[in-house]
């Protein structure tokens, strides 16, 4: 078989294998309580990667260290986060009781929050290639007010 046609028929191959899963996951939605599971544990990654660009930023600067945890936060901030927000998961239990509002679920300002912080967090692994410690400190401060906002419009004080 030429070239071409392998690279057609992986391609097939690759498709058929893609609806199958997805015709398998949507016939085996997530619990609710495994939503909110996941979305807890991408804010603790997120939150970790955090802390390691501020230790940086505080302390001994190693630019490769904050450009792994800029580029880990981008990715999660890109991932499709919304979609761990499904009808149901505003009140439950995943590793604990979630505290998010039931706002986030209609208001359309959790969109545009969500939106700016993908933005910025995406800033973030841009500017830490360049390893500009103010810089980075900066848009780090930048993904930090993104979360901020999302905190202070919607989820329940503890």
């Amino acid at each position: 078989m030429n070239k071409p046609l392998k690279l057609i028929a992986s391609a097939v191959l690759s498709i058929g294998a893609l609806a199958a899963t997805a015709t398998a996951m949507a016939q085996q939605a997530p619990k609710p309580e495994q939503l909110i599971k996941w979305r807890q544990s991408a804010y603790q990654v997120l939150a970790w990667n955090a802390g390691r660009i501020k230790a940086n930023v505080d302390g001994q600067y190693n630019k490769e260290d904050v450009i792994k945890a800029a580029n880990t936060i981008a990715a999660i901030a890109n991932s499709g986060l919304g979609a761990l927000y499904a009808p149901g998961t505003e009140t439950g239990k995943g590793w604990r009781e979630t505290n998010v509002k039931p706002e986030l679920f209609t208001d359309p300002k959790a969109g545009e929050i969500a939106g700016h912080f993908s933005k910025e967090a995406s800033e973030l692994a841009r500017v830490a290639l360049l390893g500009d410690l103010t810089v980075v400190k900066a848009q780090l401060a930048k993904v930090q007010g993104t979360c901020k906002s999302c905190h202070d419009d919607f989820r329940k004080k503890d």
